[in-house]
This record gives structure tokens, sequence and C-alpha cells, in this order.
């Protein structure tokens, strides 16, 4: 079903709870090292000002647990918000309290009032009623625009749609919309490509994914699996035991539309002045691993690639934080990159080897939610989503 977003109502008066994703990377002296995720919210933003409200905004910065840390306040955030929307930002030294419901009294149209870490209330993580009423009071309407936290039924992302109105960010709305015509709706061959360390965290989605996508490409450290479960001896690559029936099943399912790597990256130890040498799975051997999928590996995804119609990648091909294992995962984003394909990155990791591999502005989709994007892809429904109001 679709979810109504912040275009769908009338905001002009209003006081609007804006719940965002502000979880943005800090360095040691407090700057940020990384602003995509401010900027990400700025249309929502920039809409409800247009429009005649007054913005309460709401994030968790870090995992304080519940606790105040002083090096996860807001305050840089609120400082670069306002460099980038052009208008006075008024941070909170609370998430709740009198302070806080005295500056939402003295809010005028126009005005944004940024709260406090909402992670520093213990009550944000468990979802309690009472933080939830709190922060529903201060407003007569409740936009989530923060995917990244939808995967999570916290005071802040669910609950408060128990007691006011929710909708949609701008953010949120493209982000279910993209990511939901993708699984119904695709333009054909369906092409998924899967990557990071562990099958585990991928069983989910190739299981929802099976019947829906016309070819399921397999790299990164969960290819291994695959291959043990082919009797490969991998050496000291990394395999998930407990995982090797599954992986066994499910390439018997999937017959020839699961596709693994065709060669490999090793290296004699996980470091980057590791020797290496390409080879196919079967010959790795005692003493070493595989780290990064090989150059014919990265010709026959590049194919498969260049030939469909809508490509879902989460999760990279080889352990690309080090330079001699990142050529895999760079080649596939070039290769997303310049098909014609309808190009969506989920986020983490995937959108990281993006970025890095200066390709980004050529990906039609890039989610701001690593695990919210794959908990989509699994079919699981997003407490976050959830809670917001049907069109």
């Amino acid at each position: 079903m679709a979810k109504k977003t912040v275009q769908d109502v009338d905001v002009r008066g209003k006081r609007v709870l804006v719940r965002c994703d502000f979880n943005v990377p800090l360095d040691k002296n407090q700057q940020i090292t990384d602003d995509l995720r401010i900027r990400a919210a700025l249309p929502t933003l920039q809409y409800l000002l247009e429009h005649g409200a007054a913005v309460i905004l709401c994030s968790h910065l870090g995992r304080p647990k519940g606790k105040v840390v002083e090096e996860m306040r807001l305050t840089p955030v609120a400082a670069r918000l306002q460099e980038l929307l052009g208008v006075p930002v008024c941070k909170t030294d609370t998430v709740v309290g009198d302070d806080v419901t005295a500056a939402v009294a003295a809010m005028q149209p126009g005005d944004v009032v940024l709260l406090e870490n909402t992670r520093f209330e213990a009550g944000d993580e468990k979802n309690d009623p009472e933080l939830s009423r709190k922060l529903a009071s201060l407003a007569d309407l409740f936009v989530n625009d923060a995917f990244g936290a939808a995967h999570r039924a916290h005071a802040s992302t669910a609950g408060v749609a128990d007691y006011i109105p929710a909708v949609s960010g701008l953010l949120m709305g493209r982000e279910v919309q993209v990511l939901g015509d993708a699984l119904s709706a695709p333009v054909r061959p369906l092409v998924v490509i899967l990557g990071g360390a562990k099958i585990s965290d991928k069983i989910g989605v190739i299981e929802n994914l099976l019947n829906k996508a016309d070819r399921i490409l397999i790299g990164g450290g969960m290819a291994n699996t695959f291959f043990a479960a082919k009797g490969y001896d991998l050496g000291d690559s990394l395999v998930e035991p407990d995982a090797i029936a599954t992986a066994a099943d499910l390439m018997a399912r999937a017959g020839d539309r699961l596709m693994l790597p065709v060669d490999a990256v090793l290296a004699d130890a996980f470091s980057a002045e590791a020797n290496t040498r390409v080879a196919l799975p079967t010959e790795v051997g005692a003493g070493w691993r595989i780290l990064d999928i090989g150059p014919r590996t990265v010709e026959v995804f590049s194919e498969v690639i260049a030939q469909a119609g809508t490509v879902i990648w989460n999760g990279p091909m080889g352990v690309f934080e080090m330079a001699p294992f990142a050529k895999g995962t760079f080649a596939i984003a070039r290769a997303l990159a310049a098909s014609k394909a309808m190009s969506i990155v989920g986020g983490g990791d995937s959108g990281a080897a993006v970025q890095e591999s200066g390709v980004a502005d050529q990906i039609d989709h890039i989610s701001t939610g690593g695990g919210a994007s794959l908990e989509f892809l699994e079919g699981l429904e997003l407490p976050g989503v959830a809670a917001l109001q049907e069109k």
C-alpha cells in the first residue's frame, strides 16, 4: 500500500515533528566527516518551511545507550544544518522536558528547532509509550524521513505515530517507492547482486528474491560458503559452517539463476601487504584465502549487468577497505554506472563503495539505509513505515 507523504497533507501553520537520520560520522574534534545524511533530509525540510510549517527535528547519533554522552550531542549537526538551510536552527539540550516545551511554544512558522539526541533517553530504543506521548505532544503532525532507522520500532520512529497523524517525508517516500517498484514491478531482467562477508545476513533476501529475480550474482565472503557447499578446499577463507546446508539448498532451488564467481583474488594473509594471486575457486589450498572476485568474474558479472533492466546491489565483492582487494567491487560499481538499467544500491558498505569509486552520480538510487534496505528486500515489514498513514 502507498503511504501518505508530507505533500498529501496541509502543513501550513502546523508544528511538525520530523524524524531525520542525522547519524553522521564525527572525527575526534567533533567535526562531521560526511554530511550526506543531513543533505538527504533537505528536500523535506525545505518543503515544510516553504509551506509555512514550524519544524521540530529529532534524530539519534551513535549508541549512547540511554545516557547523555557529550561526544554524541547533535551540536555539530545543528551548525551544519543551519549552514545548509540558511535559517537559524535552535538546538535544545534535552529531548523532552520544560526547556523543549518552552522552545516549541515560542516557535513561529518557518522556525526550526532540533531536539537533542533521542537515544540519550532510554525510552527511545524501548519504544516507551511515555516518551512517545511526550514527543507527540510537541507537534500536530509527525513526519518520518529516517529510512535508515525505519527497521527499528523506537519511540521516535514508530511510537509517536500512536498519538498524532504520521506521514512519510520525501526521502522516505522515495526509498519506499523505488525499492517497492523494483520488487513488485521491475523492468526485466531483474538482476540482484549480493556481497558482504556473511551468507547468514542475506539468506532472507535470497529466499525472498529467488522467485522474483532473473539472476542473482553472489560475491564477497558469502560466496565462500556456497563454494564450501560444492566441496571445494578453501584454505583459510571465511566460511560459515552452519550455513553450508542452506547454501546447498538455495543453489539447488535457484539453478542457473544463481551465479557464483568463476575466479578469485587470493592472499596468503588478511593484509594489504599480503602476497596475492588469481586462481579458480577450486585452487585455493592451504595457507591461502579468497579476498576478492577475480578479473574473469568481473567480465561475466558485467555482461549480465549490461543486459539488465533493473539491478539491485547490496554488499561489496571483496575486502574493499584494502586497496589490493577493492578492484572487484569498484569494477562492479563502474559496470552498474555504465548500464542502462534502473540501478539501486543498498546503503552501508555498497553505498560507500559507489561513493569511493567515483560513480555515485551515475547511480539512479543509493539507499540511505543499509539495514533497512536489506530488511525491505527480505520482504519484512519496517515498523517506521508500517506506522504511517495509508494514501
